[in-house]
């Protein structure tokens, strides 16, 4: 896996050049209209995305049941908040702890939960990650600025077509009592990959 920046999920910029390029080309040659462009992108980005994921991790860490159901019943739990459609249909729910951490992974493919984590990183999908999450997964973490103790156990998930799984990150210290809508800002995507732990409060907030 190659080393990675502060901006973990940031395509490289030639990925982006040829995508702006293909958009553009559609768009001129009458192929696709902008304007339903911006939304399905504003669909994944922020409705079907990571903020789904973490409205439920937020209100995992709110509302012991609910808790309790969403580790029972991923599945039920997170359609219960209306977030259902494709890549969503089977759900787990892995907890992180003191003792431990969950990373997840698809070593076959990409296979993804898009309904509450919004698109897939590029690193997700690539073979150093999907070998090295499994053979290394304590140095993929480490890339990652995450650091365990040795005493630390990591589970990996592997993802399918069948199940796929989602990470509920330990909630940060100094939250007791916070409202659910000053939680969310701190579940990011790759918490609930597993790669990166929730954010501190008074963390900077990626982009």
């Amino acid at each position: 896996m190659t080393e990675h920046s502060h901006d973990h999920t940031e395509p490289p910029s030639d990925l982006v050049l040829k995508v702006k390029a293909l958009e553009s080309l559609l768009v001129e040659k009458g192929l696709v209209d902008p304007a339903a462009l911006d939304a399905l992108i504003d669909t994944y980005e922020n409705k079907v995305g990571p903020r789904n994921g973490a409205e439920v991790v937020a209100r995992a860490w709110s509302d012991p049941e609910y808790r309790v159901w969403l580790l029972e019943d991923a599945t039920a739990a997170i359609a219960s908040m209306g977030f259902v459609g494709r890549q969503g249909e089977h759900m787990t729910a892995v907890e992180n702890t003191a003792q431990v951490h969950n990373l997840v992974v698809c070593t076959l493919c990409s296979c993804y939960p898009w309904t509450v984590l919004g698109l897939p990183p590029v690193w997700y999908k690539s073979a150093p990650y999907r070998s090295r999450a499994v053979s290394d997964p304590r140095g993929v973490l480490a890339e990652f600025g995450t650091e365990l103790a040795d005493s630390v156990e990591i589970q990996v998930w592997d993802s399918t077509s069948e199940m796929r799984y989602m990470v509920v990150p330990e909630r940060p210290a100094g939250t007791g009592g916070w409202p659910i809508d000053e939680l969310i800002p701190l579940v990011s995507r790759n918490a609930m990959i597993g790669v990166e732990k929730a954010r501190t409060p008074g963390s900077s907030v990626d982009p």
